[in-house]
């Protein structure tokens, strides 16, 4: 039997949802948060220095408590990147290095997605195609290949489907449904040969889904076509967290407006509509005349703690008193992303969770 909606390109069977595989919810128990350490001086021209010091903060904060998997090239980087992450007080034990090159840092899109098996208490890993966002920052030949390499590191069933997907254009519930936007997955810089059907059949096959629900364009500065994970992240199984612009004259206000009525017209599996919890904007974050994507939905959860982008803005504090009354259970702990958010993308753009069987 071949799947319908793209039977003349893979295989059915072939596929991780048909092999009993799914890709859990990022609130879940993780085993481990991976990264590519950072060393792209044309992704932060000017600026690469100084990031450093927030990004072994985040480190140190998922460190205290599960493990953290860093790429790096090779000894000279894996020792640099080490002189940081000490500097800031992180547990080095928790904390390990892999020999995996890669073009840029951006984990969440050419990392490894990791899909597991409920009942076999099997993982895998999902090695998409990645194209650097349509081909905008080429060379991206060593980020391409880097879910693979960790695939066999590990001894891990891998999965390879021949379409361009990246991590940050997709967010689950881990119940079954998968929340994305046209603005990306319909580029025609990432799979014009593929319909929107067919690039659904994707998501629910390889991701291991049933459903797919879709919203309209990213924020304004997003590189990315318009990833959902700057813009709306489940924090619950029917619940979203989606930023609003609160000024009208302000270039965000209406675009945020149009998903959050889309949100509103949503519903899960079972029909029951989606939960929605507003999130405040930042006021424009701008450098050297470019209005930067900061968003306080750029967060990543971890088993303990969830790290938020913050840009010393009056609605930071809102803003992590808003996530923190969604995650009772964990700490929600602000880091200053500033001069992070200068190469496009904050926390959650930066890692890739690996979930515990």
């Amino acid at each position: 039997m071949t799947s319908s909606t793209n039977s003349a390109l893979y295989t059915f069977e072939e596929t991780p949802k048909a092999q009993g595989f799914s890709f859990p919810a990022e609130w879940e128990k993780q085993d481990a948060l991976w990264l590519s350490w950072p060393h792209k001086e044309e992704s932060w021209p000017g600026k690469i220095h100084s990031i450093y010091g927030p990004y072994s903060q985040f480190i140190k904060l998922v460190a205290a408590d599960q493990l953290v998997r860093i790429n790096v090239a090779d000894e000279a980087m894996k020792t640099f990147a080490m002189g940081h992450i000490m500097a800031a007080g992180a547990n080095m034990d928790n904390i390990s290095f892999y020999f995996h090159p890669t073009n840029d840092a951006w984990c969440r899109d050419h990392g490894p997605a990791f899909v597991i098996n409920r009942e076999t208490g099997e993982k895998a890993v999902v090695d998409w195609g990645y194209n650097a966002w349509g081909g905008k920052y080429p060379p991206f030949d060593l980020d391409d290949v880097v879910p693979t390499k960790i695939a066999k590191e590990f001894n891990l069933k891998l999965f390879t489907p021949p379409i361009v997907m990246e991590g940050g254009s997709v967010e689950f519930n881990g119940k079954g449904t998968v929340l994305t936007t046209t603005a990306c997955l319909l580029n025609e810089n990432r799979n014009p040969h593929l319909t929107k059907e067919q690039i659904e059949g994707y998501l629910k096959d390889y991701y291991g889904q049933e459903q797919v629900l879709w919203l309209g364009d990213g924020i304004v500065g997003d590189d990315t076509d318009g990833h959902i994970d700057d813009i709306t992240r489940f924090v619950a199984e029917d619940t979203v967290l989606t930023v609003v612009e609160e000024d009208p004259n302000d270039e965000n206000y209406e675009l945020l407006q149009e998903n959050l009525a889309a949100l509103k017209e949503m519903t899960l599996l079972d029909g029951r509509p989606l939960k929605i919890v507003e999130l405040p904007m930042p006021k424009p974050v701008i450098y050297e005349d470019q209005q930067l994507p900061a968003s306080y939905a750029n967060f990543y959860i971890a088993n303990k703690v969830v790290v938020v982008p913050v840009f010393n803005d009056a609605n930071d504090q809102r803003a992590l008193d808003i996530i923190q009354g969604c995650f009772p259970d964990r700490k929600v702990v602000g880091i200053d992303s500033v001069d992070i958010i200068w190469g496009l993308g904050s926390f959650h753009c930066l890692s890739q969770q690996e979930p515990s069987i």
